[in-house]
């Protein structure tokens, strides 16, 4: 194999460095461990967390954190925004350069779509200030958190369009009016 690779002194020594992260022979290679060292994820708990989330597939199945994988299985994971398609070259457990990385797998993954196809949801102006909530509703409305009258009718919370119980009188906290919501009702009893 190094024979291939000899005139390129950087890919030689990228093979090299991948053969001394590889298993001993015989060993096999968690798949959450192999995702982590070839930098397909950036940390092997998250490697674990889309294992167990179903994120991850060799070939077809869901599997999870403690599946073996072999040299020629393909691996699909489901990160973030896209979609990456592997298929396994080279076992490695220890995490590796980039370039290191690349020599492990075969990358079948379709394209990122372009940054124009992407929308920015929400960005404000440097120096804009803090966002308002009518601020906040719309970036919401944009990144599709929150649908309109997803909380309610559009005039408030309640039936009147009111954000509180009509019957709770002025007090801030409910309670009777001229008390502010706290202490005793009206008439001097307190409530049991």
């Amino acid at each position: 194999m190094a024979s291939e690779h000899a005139e390129d002194p950087a890919t030689a020594a990228a093979v090299a460095a991948a053969e001394a992260a590889g298993p001993p022979s015989g060993e096999s290679v968690r798949i959450d461990s192999w995702i982590w060292s070839v930098r397909l994820v950036k940390t092997r708990s998250l490697g674990a967390a889309a294992c167990k989330g179903g994120h991850v597939r060799v070939n077809g199945e869901r599997v999870k954190p403690s599946h073996s994988v072999r040299v020629g299985d393909e691996v699909r994971l489901r990160a973030e925004t896209r979609e990456r398609v592997v298929v396994v070259k080279r076992l490695i457990r220890k995490r590796v350069g980039a370039p290191v990385a690349v020599q492990c797998y075969v990358d079948n993954s379709p394209p990122p779509p372009p940054r124009e196809a992407v929308a920015p949801a929400g960005i404000r102006d440097r120096g804009a200030g803090r966002p308002t909530k009518r601020d906040r509703r719309d970036m919401e409305r944009l990144r599709g958190l929150g649908a309109p009258g997803a909380f309610g009718p559009p005039g408030g919370f309640g039936p009147s369009g009111g954000a509180g119980d009509p019957d709770a009188g002025s007090g801030g906290r409910g309670g009777s009016p001229g008390h502010g919501g706290r202490g005793r009702r009206s008439g001097g009893a307190a409530r049991p």
